[in-house]
């Protein structure tokens, strides 16, 4: 009879996140995600709650929660269109849930997150303003960036990989990334077309920072086969908005708020619901951090 481990209960969490991740529109029952978990309902709600810290239910309320603040913040979409998105029959609902989780209804909360520090280029010649408050900071180097920054639309297949689930601060993902490295080039799995790929469900200004999704990934073929807390899934193919970001990742979110807030409502197209990822093209442990270079990719719905 086979003992089952720490690592068995850790890989059967990281199939049910992972699945949940990729199908927060579906309905996602209980009885549905305990048997993709190889677990009763009645064990599985309690092992869950007990190994995450929230019910699943919780856990999934508060996912789509925080993705209808994060279409608020970037789509134009009707707070009755996020509403039943977000799986709400009314948005009177869903106005009181998203009240009680961020302190402000969802048409004050869109109009607040808007006026903060929007950074506008008057193609006239007169310069650059700002609303709402001082310049962000570095300011000089990101109005040069956002005159300069290249991004193109790109049709990409999907892509299988490997990957280590974080949860907290991105800034504290280094763990995930060993653990992965080195389970990897224990199996000669490295090198070669391999890409790195950090995959970042959460914004930082909206999920708590111990509440964060990260997943460091590796793309690998059909052959690997997850084992213990090194997962694998699939990074969805499609449309991607893909911008370069050069320098420090402390400063990654700059060129995120230029793409997002800039490019995109000019842009013509609306995010899919699915998480962006970031590519990786150095090795921060071995690269100054001004030559650091990272493939921003944001999901597009399918062009008209």
């Amino acid at each position: 009879m086979k003992t089952i481990t720490l690592q068995d209960y850790k890989q059967r969490m990281l199939r049910v996140l992972v699945h949940i991740q990729q199908q927060l529109d579906g309905p996602l029952s209980l009885e549905a995600l305990a048997q993709l978990a190889h677990f009763s309902p009645y064990h599985f709600h309690r092992v869950f709650k007990g190994m995450l810290g929230e019910s699943v239910q919780s856990h999934i309320r508060r996912l789509r929660l925080e993705r209808s603040a994060i279409q608020l913040k970037s789509t134009a979409w009707p707070v009755t269109r996020i509403a039943f998105d977000s799986g709400y029959e009314t948005p009177e609902a869903f106005t009181r849930a998203f009240k009680a989780r961020f302190g402000a209804a969802p048409s004050h909360f869109r109009a607040a997150r808007r006026r903060i520090c929007i950074v506008t280029l008057d193609t006239s010649g007169s310069g650059v303003h700002y609303r709402n408050g001082t310049p962000p900071r570095h300011f000089k180097a990101a109005l040069f960036a956002s005159k300069t920054m290249k991004i193109t639309i790109q049709n990409l297949p999907a892509r299988r990989v490997a990957f280590v689930h974080h949860v907290g601060p991105y800034s504290k993902c280094g763990a995930a990334w060993e653990t992965l490295g080195m389970f990897l080039g224990k199996e000669g799995l490295l090198g070669g077309d391999s890409l790195m790929i950090g995959i970042c469900h959460d914004d930082p200004e909206v999920t708590p920072p111990d509440k964060i999704r990260y997943d460091a990934c590796v793309t690998v073929d059909p052959r690997f086969a997850p084992q213990g807390e090194i997962g694998v899934q699939t990074i969805a193919g499609g449309d991607y908005a893909v911008a370069t970001h050069f320098g420090s990742y402390e400063t990654l979110g700059e060129t995120y708020g230029r793409l997002m807030g800039q490019w995109l409502p000019r842009s013509g197209r609306e995010l899919r619901s699915a998480p962006g990822f970031e590519v990786y093209f150095n090795d921060p442990n071995s690269t100054a951090p001004e030559d650091l270079v990272t493939d921003i990719h944001l999901p597009l719905e399918p062009a008209n």
